[in-house]
């Protein structure tokens, strides 16, 4: 059985942007591991998440979608910290 949150665009659109930046973090400094690395892929991840954490519940629906913009926000930044630091 197929779940809801895997018909969602924006479920799929948020994995393809985590595929790409686990991709795009690969090239970035070692010493960046356990930091911006880091940080950067849990952002990339926790999107999704919250979309379909959104899809299965049945009560306030909006809220993870509100957590999933708060993380988009949060990874714009940090990719726009690791392109000025030239990680990418």
């Amino acid at each position: 059985m197929e779940k809801p949150h895997k018909k969602l665009e924006a479920w799929k659109q948020s994995m393809n942007l985590a595929i790409e930046v686990y991709g795009a973090t690969k090239a970035f400094p070692s010493q960046e591991t356990y930091g911006l690395t880091n940080q950067i892929r849990r952002a990339a991840v926790i999107i999704p998440t919250n979309v379909a954490e959104g899809a299965a519940s049945q009560q306030r629906k909006s809220l993870p979608i509100t957590f999933s913009s708060g993380s988009l926000s949060e990874l714009d930044t940090q990719l726009e910290l690791a392109q000025r630091l030239g990680f990418s």
